[in-house]
């Protein structure tokens, strides 16, 4: 079965998260646990948390259907140790307010090296971050997300992705987030089903169909292979259907989070229907 929502708004409090995902038709949700643009965060009450859970009951939406997003800050990858400590600080920090709202998936992006390092030690310095978090929080999964790969960020090619997992010591909680228009973006083509086909297979070669945890479904402004970092509403930009399709109808995509990032909120009960009317 297929859950499909959006990044809802968590403003007022983190219980008016699944509220809103039921006022889109969704079925999965992702949100913010605190500012994405702030370091530091009030604690969440013991009255947010009871009331964010039996909200997530009320809608029928399920923690294996919410991925919540870190904050845009983190910088998993950073070469400068104390700011990377300042990063895996945070990170767990922000894995612990999942854990509080009773969740078992964080998504955040692996970061950048501000070309000061290579790639390949910039995946072993993600993992050293994630491996910290892991050890301090239990019951969350890392989701590393994909990138476009602009300026020196890593995570943009699948070798990244497989290089991240490899230095993680608890394989079994850590996993892959899918974008499809960082996909795009990053060299991957998805414009035909024969692509999807053959990007998704390479995937499983290379990462591991197993750590695919969630998809992020946009569409895309920027051209293939452009490594610009740039959403679109979906059929508005330049993937067309055919990944979209793909994914509805392949049982390799069931069963996880399927989340909406699309540039404009209001079209996104017309977004999440028109992804269901692609299931054949």
């Amino acid at each position: 079965m297929k859950y499909i929502g959006a990044h809802v708004s968590a403003s007022g409090g983190v219980e008016n998260a699944p509220l809103n995902a039921r006022s889109i038709g969704a079925t999965a949700f992702a949100l913010f646990t605190k500012n994405q643009r702030q370091w530091a965060a009030p604690p969440l009450t013991d009255k947010s948390i009871a009331a964010f859970k039996a909200n997530c009951l009320a809608v029928g939406i399920l923690p294996e259907h919410i991925l919540p997003h870190d904050s845009y800050l983190i910088n998993p990858c950073h070469p400068d140790p104390e700011k990377r400590r300042q990063s895996s600080d945070s990170l767990t920090h922000e894995m612990e307010r999942c854990a509080q709202l009773g969740l078992k998936l964080l998504n955040f992006h692996p970061g950048s090296t501000l070309g000061l390092v290579s790639d390949s030690e910039g995946c072993r310095l993600c993992a050293e971050t994630i491996n910290r978090a892991l050890d301090k929080v239990v019951g969350v999964t890392a989701v590393v997300e994909n990138t476009a790969g602009q300026g020196s960020n890593i995570g943009c090619r699948f070798e990244h992705l497989a290089e991240i997992i490899e230095h993680v010591e608890d394989k079994s909680r850590v996993g892959i987030c899918i974008d499809t228009c960082h996909t795009f973006a990053s060299g991957y083509d998805l414009r035909t089903a024969g692509d999807c086909a053959g990007v998704f297979a390479e995937f499983d070669r290379i990462v591991g169909m197993k750590y695919l945890r969630g998809m992020h479904i946009n569409d895309s402004k920027s051209a293939f292979d452009s490594h610009v970092d740039r959403h679109h509403s979906l059929q508005q930009g330049l993937l067309g259907d055919a990944i979209f399709e793909f994914v509805m109808n392949d049982s390799r995509f069931d069963d996880m989070p399927l989340i909406l990032e699309t540039i404009d909120e209001t079209l996104w009960p017309q977004e999440v229907a028109w992804l269901r009317s692609l299931i054949k």
